[in-house]
């Protein structure tokens, strides 16, 4: 295995035990949620966060900044000398830029580390998938320039597609207007959503009922795999406290493309912020988002 580290953000949503069993560095963002400051050192069941949520309760969130993300970046570099750091989306958080700040700070004063920052573009398992597909490059060792070269060059093949159950969140996220959020909560309306290539929530198309929206992240996989179907040999889901769901449209993968292998997480605080329960992510590789 090659010798650097790869280091992601909180938002990729990545199961705890494979963070551990690849040895990942984790730079968390924040969540404030009922008077408390959730991150790095003090975390909030998922469960709890989605039923308080649904209870009313409506959390903020918190980027990066370049102090925190010098400060983890140099820790990191008393351990490891080459450091690929995958970062959360530009176009949702200035987490990026606070990261890239920090790096070129770090080798203006020290010639004798690598630290290589790139945008993922991504949100979510997107961006845990994207990390996925980096981690099995170091297994196969490639170097540190290799396998930031293949993320750099593949993360806009890196499909998001999603749809929501309340669109009150993305209306305070400025997503909808308030009067699409509440005609539509009215009338059962579900949007389809995507990440574009700039790394911003885009409206798709809407749906009445939540089983067609399900069906509907499907079919847009079939629609968008296109070359890479071969080399979609995991995809991975995250969704906001509605495991049930995930597990349906986890089998409607692998009984229409024969894909066995898959993660299913929760969708974290700091994104779930801004869906809300019931939000369902699938996420593949494809010819274009």
């Amino acid at each position: 295995m090659s010798q650097f580290k790869i280091c992601i953000n909180s938002t990729a949503d990545l199961p705890s035990d494979y963070i551990e069993n690849n040895q990942l560095g984790v730079l968390h963002l924040t969540c404030n949620f009922e008077g408390i400051t959730y991150g790095k050192d003090k975390e909030l069941d998922s469960k709890l966060f989605y039923e308080r949520m649904r209870a009313g309760s409506l959390p903020t969130t918190s980027q990066v900044n370049p102090t925190e993300a010098k400060e983890y970046f140099e820790e990191c570099l008393k351990t490891d000398k080459e450091i690929l750091a995958i970062a959360f989306s530009s176009g949702l958080s200035g987490t990026y830029n606070s990261m890239k700040i920090a790096a070129d700070e770090i080798l203006e004063e020290h010639d004798d580390c690598k630290i290589i920052v790139i945008d993922s573009k991504c949100a979510s398992l997107g961006e845990g998938l994207l990390i996925h597909k980096a981690v099995q490059l170091k297994k196969e060792g490639k170097s540190l320039e290799e396998t930031a070269e293949w993320v750099e060059n593949n993360k806009l093949h890196l499909v998001h597609v999603f749809t929501v159950d309340d669109l009150n969140h993305l209306y305070r996220g400025g997503r909808v207007s308030k009067m699409a959020a509440i005609v539509g909560t009215m009338i059962n309306i579900k949007p389809i959503l995507h990440v574009d290539n700039s790394g911003h929530l885009i409206p798709l198309f809407k749906l009445r009922g939540r089983k067609k929206s399900l069906h509907a992240l499907v079919d847009y996989m079939e629609d968008k795999m296109g070359t890479f179907k071969d080399q979609n040999d995991i995809f991975f889901i995250s969704h906001g406290d509605c495991l049930e769901e995930a597990e349906y449209v986890a089998q409607e993968v692998k009984n229409r493309f024969g894909i066995d292998e898959y993660i299913i997480h929760n969708v974290g605080t700091v994104i779930g912020a801004h869906s809300g329960p019931g939000t369902m992510a699938l996420f593949f590789m494809g010819d274009e988002r």
